[in-house]
């Protein structure tokens, strides 16, 4: 079913933006393992809406409520269900919804994709909002891979032209000047994971690349993904991007890491690089010229509302957890096939 994903690690997201609550159930994590909750609270607060000049002014604690799977907080290896409810939804900033189709939104294909009965207010099922389920599930993810000695990182690389390491004083500025002028910017984002071993992933069809892209691609902002040098390795001569090996300790090491820790699908064991790039947030004060859906002529829309001018800066954490779900889904997987 689209609301579901994985074999190993399974997880199924639910809700949307204006409902009362989204939530989502992970199935394949360790019984046993007790998740650190403060530190699980503590990654979703930097995904949380309302708590910047640089993002809505929507309000969420986005505040979880665990109803199973969790036990005198040890997980109990069956199926663990969170929700975290929509306490800051304004619903009448969509009183025109769906009539004007909203221009860079899924208004348009969901209505045609569910016969007109989708939920219309905020994306409903399309939102960012639903990425809060998914940091959550994320987050334990990062919390047990890190009991493997893995650890997971990700870093603003670029906001609209602006390229550096990590979100600098310019980049916000450019996401101020795009707000102030009713508009908005992406970026791009660098996640690094250190501490794999070799080994994980398979070649062709559940190839590093495809299990991560795929769950990197489900976060709705994303709209490009590349690992290591990526499209830039296309202008290298092979004696450049070839990532040379020699020996330390009797372990196979690389001297550069052109490949972003993959070859053939497998981890090779150096840091996994991925990039993505977040689109601009399709909401703008602008007007833009659009459909009537009930009257089925052209028409103008200003979108108002309260709306992010920029997604990348709390997207970081969706990232990070759509990285490590992947990870987890491949650990697993090897679990089971060396088993």
């Amino acid at each position: 079913m689209p609301g579901s994903w994985g074999n190993y690690v399974k997880i199924t997201i639910f809700g949307e933006s204006h409902g009362p609550a989204v939530g989502v159930t992970v199935d394949g994590l360790p019984a046993g393992f007790a998740p650190d909750m403060d530190a699980v609270r503590a990654h979703m607060a930097r995904r949380a809406p309302g708590n910047s000049p640089l993002s809505t002014p929507r309000k969420e604690a986005d505040e979880f409520e665990v109803l199973s799977g969790l036990y005198q907080g040890k997980l109990t290896g069956t199926p663990l269900t969170a929700i975290i409810r929509n306490l800051g939804q304004r619903s009448a900033d969509y009183s025109g919804m769906p009539d004007l189709l909203r221009p860079g939104h899924a208004d348009y294909t969901g209505h045609v994709r569910y016969l007109g009965h989708e939920d219309p207010r905020g994306g409903g099922h399309f939102s960012g909002r639903i990425t809060a389920a998914l940091t959550f599930a994320g987050a334990l993810a990062l919390q047990w891979l890190s009991s493997q000695g893995v650890e997971i990182a990700a870093k603003i690389i670029g906001i609209g032209p602006l390229s550096g390491d990590g979100l600098t004083e310019e980049m916000q500025d450019a996401i101020l000047a795009a707000k102030a002028d009713g508009d908005s910017v992406g970026g791009r984002i660098e996640c690094r994971a250190a501490g794999l071993p070799a080994g994980l992933g398979a070649p062709f069809f559940d190839s590093v690349e495809s299990v991560m892209a795929h769950m990197l691609f489900s976060i709705p902002a994303v709209k490009g993904v590349e690992f290591g040098d990526g499209f830039a390795i296309s202008a290298l001569r092979g004696s450049v991007s070839n990532d040379q090996m020699v020996t330390e300790n009797g372990i196979i090491r690389h001297l550069t890491n052109h490949a972003g820790g993959i070859l053939g699908g497998i981890t090779n064991g150096e840091p996994l690089i991925v990039r993505v790039a977040i689109k601009p947030p399709a909401s703008i004060a602008r007007s833009q010229h659009t459909v009537s859906l009930k009257r089925g002529v052209d028409a103008v829309l200003a979108v108002e509302g309260r709306h992010d001018p920029c997604i990348a800066p709390r997207a970081l954490p969706v990232v990070e957890s759509a990285v490590a779900l992947a990870l987890s889904e491949l650990w697993k997987e090897r679990l089971t096939w060396t088993n």
